[in-house]
């Protein structure tokens, strides 16, 4: 039986690799993503581009500050002539309503982006920065965020003022310089750490967690894919006139895990290289390395015990997409949470999630990079937990598949595939 397992794997691993789909895949992945940090790079370094200047209004109640935010704003579109924000005027009037009222007519008619009212105690530091703007898009966001600043550096100025402080003094007071600096196995080996770097650091673990997603996923659907396509074709009534159904099954499935630890390798090769290349120093422990690999083989077997289930009842490759959905966005449940989880590796939410089959391989190995304190005795109990919810699932999806392969037409019902997994 082993024997015919390894064969389908090998037919199912050189029948996919010799294709171009895959060695475009494989090339161009990298390509795509080295070209990704390249060009974000460089963009970062260029800065924003030209764009018509915005118009602004400030409705100043305390009458103090007018001077100084029209020599502010006059001072940064000096520097910045291609990104000017205008300050169409500066109005300290008593008819506060009527101006209201009129300003936001005409932020309603566009013919202002933003208009302004500080609210008469706002030096007193009790009142407020009223924002007013209409249909805000993200392109608006650095705007906005520097009229705030420009117009908060007035108010923090006039404070000063009033209570006899240097506001140069203050800002010295207040800036700290900090380097990180990151300490090595040797008693002389110190290094300072860049904050590109310490930002690139964070990324890894979701790196690590993305990578297996695709995996998964990727190969997944190409299991799923492969099983419609050869029911359709009646290829899979030969196959089966030589091999049982679990040894079908089994094959392509080792084979599939085969291509996806082949893709993967390829992918952290050139991701790595493109991040030495870009000058980031990033180091992987080995044993990271082996926790990737085991976690996305139990991973694997365990999603793909399931899509060739669901392949097997299927009879188009839509109908088996729109049942892969569900189990699909179980494991994007991570991805969308990624980030409190790498903070909190060791929290309540974290730790359930590494013992429920469908996500452990996901959170599991994002908390191994994020924390070099997971207990040991947790990633022992989520690797005994999926490598026994494995054979589990492998013999759930063989006795579907058994039945369903064969099947066409009419799409079986729920309750006629539980009763394919009672009576075998």
């Amino acid at each position: 039986m082993f024997d015919k397992i390894i064969k389908v794997a090998q037919r199912e691993y050189a029948e996919t690799v010799k294709t171009k789909t895959f060695i475009l895949g494989v090339l161009m992945t990298p390509l795509i993503i080295g070209g990704i940090i390249y060009f974000s790079s460089r963009y970062a370094h260029s800065g924003a581009g030209p764009r018509p200047p915005k118009q602004i209004s400030v409705m100043d109640q305390t009458g103090e500050l007018a001077e100084d935010i029209r020599n502010l704003f006059d001072k940064r579109n000096a520097e910045h002539k291609h990104q000017k924000i205008h300050l169409v005027r500066i109005r300290t009037s008593e008819n506060l309503d009527e101006i209201n009222r009129k300003e936001k007519d005409r932020v309603r008619r566009r013919e202002l982006d933003a208009y302004v009212v500080l609210e008469a105690d706002i030096l007193a530091g009790t009142g407020n920065m009223q924002f007013y703007t209409r249909d805000t898009k993200a392109s608006d966001m650095d705007y906005i965020e520097t009229i705030e600043n420009l117009i908060s550096r007035a108010v923090v100025n006039k404070r000063c003022q009033r209570a006899n402080i240097s506001p140069e003094v203050l800002a010295k007071l207040w800036h700290v310089p900090r380097q990180q600096i990151e300490v090595g196995e040797e008693v002389d080996q110190e290094r300072v750490q860049e904050k590109a770097e310490t930002i690139t650091r964070v990324m890894v673990p979701f790196f690590f967690m993305y990578l297996m997603f695709i995996g998964i996923v990727g190969m997944g659907q190409q299991l799923l894919t492969s099983v419609i396509e050869e029911k359709n074709s009646r290829i899979i009534e030969v196959l089966l006139s030589a091999l049982s159904p679990f040894e079908l099954m089994a094959g392509k499935i080792v084979g599939l895990t085969a291509i996806g630890i082949t893709m993967m390798s390829l992918w952290s090769v050139a991701a790595y290289g493109t991040a030495r290349w870009q000058g980031m120093n990033i180091s992987v422990e080995p044993i990271l390395l082996i926790y990737f690999v085991i976690y996305y083989i139990l991973g694997f077997l365990f999603f793909s015990s399931i899509l060739v289930g669901i392949g097997s009842v299927c009879n188009t490759l839509k109908e088996a997409q729109s049942l892969m959905m569900p189990v699909t966005m179980i494991l994007i449940i991570p991805l969308l949470g990624w980030y409190n989880l790498s903070r909190n590796p060791e929290g309540t939410f974290a730790v359930v999630l590494s013992f429920i089959p469908p996500t452990t391989p996901l959170v599991m190995i994002l908390r191994i990079c994020s924390s070099e304190y997971i207990p040991m005795v947790e990633i022992l109990i989520s690797i005994f937990l999926l490598a026994t919810c494995v054979p589990l699932t492998i013999a759930a999806a063989a006795k579907i598949f058994r039945t369903g392969i064969l099947m066409y037409g009419k799409r079986p019902a729920l309750c006629e595939v539980l009763r394919w997994l009672r009576q075998s």
